[in-house]
């Protein structure tokens, strides 16, 4: 079938702005000409025509959560049950939501994810997996690292780290500071994750190999990737938006929906990351979609299982960062769907020539309000919760086949 896009404002690859026109597609893929046989028609009515979002490093695969908020692949932690560390369970999980929705694991580098043993990354690699990931936790063995960072550089697969020194961090459930003393919370200070990022620079470097950091949240963590990144390290780094939008001062109340890993920061480290976001220090937003119900956050502070239900939020949260002049439509579009192609190696995230047609009409200016009871998530646990936001995905495309 051939289709026709009009009447919309198209995000091209590499444009900064969207400019009004007519995308055409056919056999599934972007077609660098208008097409000459007769197909179907689709009216934008002004609407924003983008890129699908790819989702980089989900927790859950949650598809009515993905389809409210535009994402038409995503990345696949291997932290589930059982364990992706297996070509059997990466199989499996690439089949989950085809042919409308994506799943793209990623391999658990090391056995059952306990950080001793390393998994059969090659044999994952053969059956699926894109990428090789560290799940929740920093490996603290530093030869195993090692290890995972020179095998993945030989397969060309990149490498997703979690950036928490777990020697300083413990127990800890927040970030030294203010906040975390009034409330009494164990506490770890923030130069944990710069400790676990400077370690595996120098692993990175070492090793040749592409490293993924997947959630940078602190001003010295950043610094050390920017360094890295103008050293000529293959590195990228990515981070939600709760850290761009929230400081530990949102868990005052013992908010468990705050309790994320890693813990909010201050204001001035969430300053700093809207900082790395306009100079292009980050690559990445990802949702961090982690839906958990009550059974794991109705619970004390301390003892409440981090994460957040993300995926419906990303887009209109994100937006607010084009509202508010720190960067343009484009640069966003790169953040949550170009770049997240690049390091997967995908053929899509982009309106271009022979790109897949995967996209997403954006009415970017419809009003609707955050409500964690309402939600299409599997559990409603966001920290966004009665936030008002703008931005409603009205028509979902996934290889050129309207999802509906």
């Amino acid at each position: 079938m051939t289709i026709s896009i009009i009447n919309g404002h198209i995000l091209r690859s590499g444009a900064s702005d969207a400019e009004m026109g007519s995308v055409h597609i056919e056999g599934g893929h972007i077609s660098e000409t208008a097409l000459s046989s007769a197909g179907q028609t689709i009216n934008a009515q002004g609407m924003l025509v983008a890129p699908g979002i790819i989702d980089l490093g989900v927790f859950a695969t949650d598809k009515p959560a993905f389809r409210f908020g535009g994402i038409t692949r995503a990345a696949l932690m291997p932290d589930q049950s059982p364990v992706h560390d297996d070509p059997a369970t990466i199989r499996f999980a690439a089949l989950k939501g085809k042919p409308d929705f994506w799943v793209h694991p990623l391999a658990a580098a090391t056995q059952a994810l306990n950080g001793q043993h390393m998994a059969e990354i090659a044999l994952m690699k053969e059956a699926g997996a894109l990428g090789v990931a560290t799940g929740r936790h920093w490996i603290g063995d530093s030869g195993v690292m090692l290890r995972i960072m020179q095998y993945c550089a030989a397969l060309d697969l990149p490498v997703f780290v979690h950036s928490e020194d777990r020697g300083i961090t413990g127990d800890a459930v927040a970030t030294s500071g203010p906040t975390a003393t009034l409330l009494g919370l164990p506490a770890a200070p923030a130069m944990a994750e710069a400790a676990a990022i400077a370690r595996d620079l120098l692993l990175t470097e070492y090793s040749g190999a592409r490293v993924h950091f997947r959630q940078v949240t602190t001003a010295i963590g950043l610094d050390l990737i920017r360094r890295a990144k103008q050293d000529g390290l293959r590195v990228t780094c990515g981070i939600t938006p709760a850290h761009l939008f929230l400081s530990d001062n949102a868990v005052s109340d013992f908010r468990t929906f705050a309790r994320l890993s890693p813990p909010l920061r201050s204001e001035e480290d969430r300053q700093a990351c809207l900082a790395a976001i306009a100079d292009g220090t980050i690559d990445v937003i990802a949702s961090g979609h982690n839906p958990r119900g009550p059974e794991d956050k109705r619970l004390p502070f301390s003892e409440a299982a981090p994460g957040m239900a993300g995926a419906e939020t990303l887009l209109a949260l994100t937006l607010n960062l084009v509202r508010d002049g720190h960067i343009d439509i484009g640069h966003l579009f790169r953040l949550v769907s170009a770049n997240p192609a690049q390091i997967l190696g995908l053929n899509a995230g982009s309106i271009e020539a022979g790109k897949e047609a995967d996209l997403i009409l954006v009415d970017v200016d419809a009003p609707w309000q955050v409500d964690s009871a309402k939600m299409a998530a599997v559990a409603g646990n966001t920290p966004f919760d009665k936030l008002p936001v703008q931005g409603l995905v009205r028509k979902m495309m996934k290889g050129g086949k309207v999802i509906d």
